[in-house]
């Protein structure tokens, strides 16, 4: 049975999708009116499915004299590899891998909404009684080069180490519930409902989770820049979208049970578990709440750290010098290069939901 997972963080971007994606950005992007949005499951994309089914998407995108198709691909990684190739227009995606892949390959992208963080969904369990201090010297399991990476090396900063004090294991996240199951393993770094499901075994602690870094593991909508800018309309409709389905799902009546009752069953999962899930993400169900987190500055020092663990592991691309040599534009100011701004957040069309001017 399918189950909501939080996606791997991998850049695999091969040399022919470079290719493409330098080919494909030497012409500027046209005006156009058919558009493709890639969505993967995950408890906070799972309106995107909702939206085309009952026909909310093709309601806005007619609105505005445009038509969009919502593509589902069953490969987190490869939606953004396709999108970074030009394939889609827009794609979900965190904000780690908006910095590691399109904005690592030259692809200048936009964070159009920001949905979601994860608050809690993400943790690092031992086995016994112990405390995030006892992982020292101790071999963690976990899918390298993922959130739980970064929330690893996160958690150990939180307590004055390093990885340098652990072994990192990496490890496929199927193969994750039975590995700590084992005797050997005595550390894991994973997200729901992985999680859910080991620190459910006898025994165990759950020593270090995403609520105690909020709003650093983000998930996001992410639109080319260049089509942005030529087609606002698309901007419009996907936001005024969205937000019709954040207020649905928000109004905790039958239709709110409804739709997310449709989203727990396309999924793989029943209204319990969906609801579950819900309760350590942090939704932005509210426009204004989802533009007050974005013009915050905590989010420049989050994108801050994000790339210097992304260059502290060899994923900011071969060419990269030093953490700050691709740009992030934040409504709080750039963090690194501002001369190769390569990802940008962006509320103005948040903005217009949040004032109902879509």
């Amino acid at each position: 049975m399918k189950k909501l997972l939080r996606p791997l963080s991998k850049k695999i971007i091969t040399g022919t999708l470079a290719a493409v994606t330098t080919f494909g950005a030497s012409f500027p992007a046209a005006a156009q009116d058919h558009f493709q949005l890639a969505w993967t499951i995950y408890v906070g994309w799972m309106p995107w499915d909702y939206a085309a089914a009952e026909g909310i998407v093709d309601k806005w995108a007619d609105k505005y004299d445009i038509s969009i198709d919502v593509v589902q691909i069953n490969d987190y990684v490869e939606s953004i590899n396709q999108y970074t190739a030009g394939q889609f227009d827009a794609t979900v995606m965190t904000n780690m891998d908006a910095l590691t892949i399109p904005a690592a390959s030259g692809v200048d992208s936009t964070a159009l909404i920001v949905g979601d963080f994860s608050n809690g969904n993400d943790g690092i369990v031992l086995k016994g009684n112990k405390t995030l201090s006892d992982i020292k010297g101790q071999q963690v399991n976990l899918v390298e080069l993922s959130v739980s990476h970064y929330l690893l090396a996160r958690g150990l900063e939180s307590v004055g180490m390093a990885e340098r004090d652990v072994k990192v294991v990496n490890t496929s996240d199927a193969d994750l519930v039975a590995a700590f199951s084992s005797k050997d393993v005595t550390a894991v770094t994973t997200w729901n409902p992985l999680l859910s499901e080991i620190t459910a075994m006898p025994n165990t602690s759950k020593v270090f989770d995403s609520s105690q870094i909020p709003g650093e593991i983000i998930d996001l909508l992410v639109v080319n820049t260049d089509t942005l800018a030529e087609n606002p309309a698309l901007g419009k409709a996907l936001t005024g979208a969205w937000y019709e389905i954040m207020a649905i799902m928000s109004a905790g009546d039958a239709a709110a049970d409804a739709a997310k009752t449709f989203m727990a069953e396309a999924s793989g999962t029943d209204l319990a578990g969906y609801n579950a899930q819900l309760a350590s993400t942090k939704m932005f169900f509210s426009a204004a709440d989802a533009v007050a987190f974005t013009n915050s500055d905590s989010l420049k020092s989050t994108m801050q750290k994000v790339a210097e663990f992304s260059f502290d592991h060899g994923i900011l691309g071969d060419g990269a010098p030093d953490a700050g040599f691709i740009g992030i534009e934040t409504p709080a100011g750039v963090y690194g290069d501002s001369g190769n701004i390569q990802l940008r957040f962006n509320p103005e069309y948040m903005e217009m939901a949040a004032k109902g001017e879509l």
